[in-house]
């Protein structure tokens, strides 16, 4: 009973952390249990344990008087997750660089692939988000991925908000040298690259 509850929680938070990164939520709304609970056909119970995730994920704040609601979305949050990904990512991929296998490597070729070829932002926001996750597969830390993965999803919500409207398909030659590097084994290379496309994001 336990596990069939975990299950449902855990779709009922990814569908709201979805909508929340997208948008469909403004900052500043409340997300109300009992019309989660009944949108999702869902107990009480197991809307507020996925409500609790999102808030764990820092994309809702509990606000006095008013509940949960979506977190704001401002400049200094920005520049924290720039400072934060800078920190974490490039040491993840030089971990992950020597031990990720063949299969691994084409996984993240594929999601390079599917960004240079996105017909619009949101396309090329999933398949970036997987690329990054993709190439520091290997480092075989998994609160470290975690970490980062949750990184990605803040970062997400604030460029599709920000730059959705005005963005351009396009290939990106960084993801093409951080795979020539994972290639040739050079992790010290792969970061650099790293570092200087991480070091771009606004």
């Amino acid at each position: 009973m336990a596990e069939t509850h975990d299950k449902k929680s855990d779709q009922v938070a990814r569908a709201l952390t979805r909508k929340v990164v997208c948008g469909d939520y403004a900052p500043g709304e409340k997300l109300r249990q009992d019309a989660i609970s009944r949108d999702f056909g869902v107990s009480q119970a197991t809307a507020r344990e996925a409500l609790l995730r999102l808030a764990a994920q820092g994309l809702t704040v509990v606000q006095p008087r008013r509940g949960i609601c979506v977190a704001p979305l401002d400049r200094a949050s920005v520049e924290e997750l720039k400072v934060m990904r800078l920190a974490l990512e490039p040491v993840a991929l030089i971990h992950s660089v020597p031990h990720l296998t063949p299969a691994q490597i084409s996984e993240a070729v594929e999601h390079q692939v599917s960004c240079d070829t996105a017909g619009n932002a949101q396309d090329w926001e999933d398949a970036n988000r997987l690329f990054h996750m993709a190439i520091i597969a290997g480092c075989g830390m998994p609160r470290l991925i975690d970490e980062i993965n949750n990184l990605q999803l803040l970062y997400a919500r604030h460029f599709l908000a920000r730059h959705a409207n005005r963005w351009k398909p396009r290939s990106d030659p960084d993801h093409q040298a951080i795979i020539t590097a994972i290639r040739a084994r050079d992790a010290n290379r792969a970061s650099s690259v790293l570092q200087r496309h991480l070091a771009r994001l606004t």
